[in-house]
């Protein structure tokens, strides 16, 4: 059975209340409504090598029903066709056929100082040039670049729309479906005007992937990488990504292919934070640059009241205005934000419940009611972050769930007063940035973070400033033009050690430095990156997962130490701190003399009658001088605490009456399921599937009339269970008439 791919990106935070931050790995999703046919037939067809157009063609004439659309001729290894997809099923050559669903975007200086200081404007490379990005390429897959904008049209080099299929990536205009995320993105990387980005004279590329109102398929993100391969760019930028926490999906797997072929590929780690197992691909790709997000020189507003003993952390919303009230300030219930739910506002904050409106619309009732300002809580746990659909002279910030029922609780009691107070941060794990690590391989991600939040960039007709990892990926894919023109023979892995090896580790509001698999190796600096005299690759080490069953309980990990300077170095790998259970197996103290390398072991042996830890991580140092390189690490003993399920969806199949669901089982699972409940009564109605000892990855099922209940809607709970540990999605469900 084939497995089927629905790609979800993760780009603005629309204003239309949809979250992007999840802080439980028991994950909701919306209704999935009936799917266009046409999507539906659309299919990628992976095979075992690359084929020219006539043999594809030969092969599908015994498929007459089979239209072929696009050949990828660098991205993958395959195709991508329209029509039945049960005529595929008994084509040899076919390794995987992944129907493509439509997916659509959910949208979510001093940044620029931070990274590099003033100094990013006057770092010389080895001749004394001033780098700047110059000769470098730099492809933005996204929805399209805004090259009219001021502060863009002097860097615009051209590009491809792989939505209409011509070569104008401009950014979709006009009422209800106009797009900025590709323009803003852009403008981080390459910004030459009123506004300045990483790298000014960078050559950008667009790659309209994404149509009107940020809507795509994955067989345009797909074909997008296959042509910036083609048109050989230097660094690639993708800010999008999906929930699903694994390694092996096409989107990765073309990432990987790029990078082995000289390209730098950047992505985003995801905006589904801030518990552990949340990256999502393709930030998961081995060999990309995942980047999470920091906060850059922020004044934070606090909120202070009697009923709660801790400060409240606000998060603002951009495009509202700062909060800087100074003085204690009544707090109001404004229900879920309607205007005649909003009373005895005046001169007040109102709280509201996430849902329903808008932001902009429950922020416009409260300014109407004559609020000084909004506090929204979330309707799901954990945080979240959004943007204004326009600009509102009223400060609007976002809470938890969990502090906002607690303040509505008190409101109902008594009267309740606020106090601001504004506290200056940076360098601090954005909560909404996404944290690893990846499942199956153990990988850790994000491999670095930079600022995400706050940041203004360009859009069409002016500028904006947004929040999310897609706007720190293009501070990293900036950084990585800036270190290319410094150093143009050096290759994908070199440039991410670079930046990985040079990265300083940061720390949260207590001083407790991040885990490894939250930050990578750090906020990228770079000067330093791009000053680097030695590098050692892979940036960062993982050393597989350890069972208690295995005899052997040492991991060997190699890595490769380079000295780029003109001058031979000495270097010794510090002593990690002592810990019960783990031993440390380090090279002696060694020496290079000037462009030579070394490759190194080094192994970690575990007692797992002692040391019981699920998830092991920290920093190895590499000295050499009195400058230190710091390498994250980390193993994972049996099966850890990852979701035992994620991505599931549902839709009509081909055939009238039948349905089909795929779901993302990172470890696969020892019991499986799909209960259905009504949804008015919660009465169980029965199970939809039910399996035991289904195998890791993507699950794909198609279900027949008979084994379906009756028409109509139900509560679907979606769950998987290992090693002792059970995770569900709820979801709803709806089986509609055949003739519809």
């Amino acid at each position: 059975m084939r497995n089927i791919l629905y790609l979800t990106v993760m780009l603005l935070v629309l204003q239309l209340g949809v979250s992007q931050a999840v802080a439980t790995s028991k994950l909701t999703h919306p209704p999935i409504p009936r799917q266009d046919k046409s999507v539906e037939k659309v299919a990628i067809v992976l095979t075992e090598d690359f084929e020219s157009k006539q043999e594809i063609e030969k092969r599908l004439e015994k498929h007459p029903e089979v239209k072929l659309r696009r050949v990828f001729k660098h991205a993958i290894p395959g195709y991508s066709v329209e029509g039945p997809l049960q005529a595929l099923e008994n084509i040899p050559e076919a390794k995987q056929v992944t129907p493509v669903q439509s997916y659509r975007a959910e949208a979510t200086a001093t940044n620029i100082e931070l990274i590099g200081g003033e100094r990013v404007r006057g770092i010389l490379d080895s001749k004394g040039h001033r780098l700047s990005g110059k000769g470098v390429t730099v492809g933005v897959i996204d929805t399209g670049v805004d090259y009219e904008h001021p502060d863009l049209h002097r860097n615009f080099g051209g590009g491809h729309d792989l939505v209409d299929g011509d070569k104008d990536p401009m950014e979709t205009k006009g009422v209800g479906g106009s797009t900025l995320h590709g323009t803003h993105v852009s403008g981080i990387i390459a910004a030459n005007g009123r506004i300045t980005g990483v790298a000014p004279d960078a050559k950008i590329i667009g790659y309209r992937a994404l149509g009107p109102g940020g809507t795509g398929t994955t067989e345009q993100v797909l074909a997008a990488i296959d042509q910036a391969i083609e048109d050989k760019v230097d660094v690639l930028n993708l800010s999008l990504g999906n929930e699903i926490n694994g390694p092996d999906l096409p989107i990765s797997l073309a990432i990987n292919n790029a990078v082995e072929k000289g390209i730098v590929a950047v992505t985003s780690s995801g905006n589904s934070g801030p518990n552990r197992w949340t990256v999502g691909s393709p930030g998961t790709a081995a060999k990309a640059i995942s980047v999470g997000a920091s906060t850059p020189p922020l004044k934070v507003p606090y909120l202070s009241v009697s009923s709660q003993a801790d400060r409240i952390k606000l998060q603002p919303l951009m495009g509202s205005e700062k909060w800087e009230l100074d003085r204690s300030i009544e707090i109001v219930d404004g229900g879920i934000g309607r205007a005649n739910e909003i009373k005895n506002a005046e001169g007040k904050i109102v709280l509201v419940k996430r849902g329903t409106l808008t932001f902009t619309q429950k922020a416009k009732n409260a300014a109407k009611a004559g609020a000084v300002g909004v506090i929204i809580f979330n309707n799901t746990a954990g945080s979240f972050i959004g943007n204004l659909e326009e600009k509102l002279d009223l400060p609007v910030a976002s809470i938890t769930l969990a502090e906002g029922e607690q303040l509505r609780k008190t409101l109902k009691k008594t009267q309740e007063f606020a106090r601001l107070d504004l506290v200056e941060e940076q360098d601090q794990l954005a909560d909404f940035s996404s944290r690893g690590p990846v499942t199956v391989t153990w990988d850790i991600k994000p491999d670095v973070v930079a600022p995400g939040v706050a940041i203004e960039s360009t859009v069409p007709g002016g500028y904006l400033a947004l929040q999310g990892t897609s706007m720190a990926a293009p501070h990293v894919a900036g950084a990585a033009a800036l270190i290319k023109q410094a150093h143009p023979k050096w290759n994908p892995e070199q440039i991410k050690a670079a930046l990985m090896n040079t990265a300083l580790p940061i720390q949260d509001e207590t001083g407790k430095g991040y885990r490894t698999y939250e930050q990578g190796a750090g906020r990228i600096q770079v000067e330093e990156a791009v000053k680097t005299e030695t590098l050692v690759m892979p940036g960062s080490l993982q050393f597989g997962r350890f069972r208690l069953s295995d005899h052997h309980h040492r991991h060997t990990t190699v890595v490769d130490v380079q000295n780029h300077s003109t001058e031979s170095k000495r270097y010794s790998f510090a002593i990690p701190k002592h810990e019960d259970g783990i031993e440390w197996e380090m090279p002696m103290s060694f020496e290079l003399e000037a462009g030579e390398s070394k490759k190194v072991e080094i192994s970690m042996l575990i007692d797992p009658d002692v040391f019981k830890g699920k998830i092991h991580d920290g920093y190895l140092t590499l000295n050499e001088g009195s400058n230190q390189i710091n390498l994250p690490y980390l193993y994972v003993l049996e099966e850890p605490d990852y979701p035992r399920i994620m991505g599931f969806a549902f839709a009509p199949a081909d055939k009238p009456g039948h349905y089909r669901y795929e779901v993302y089982l990172p470890g696969g699972a020892e019991e499986f399921g799909i209960a259905l409940f009504d949804p008015e009564s919660y009465r169980f109605v029965g199970f939809l599937d039910a399996r035991r000892n289904v195998k890791k990855g993507l699950l794909e099922v198609e279900l027949s009339p008979e084994e379906m209940p009756a028409e109509g809607g139900y509560l679907a709970k979606v769950f998987a269970k290992k090693a002792n540990q059970e995770d569900r999605i709820d979801t709803h469900l709806f089986i509609f008439p055949e003739e519809q």
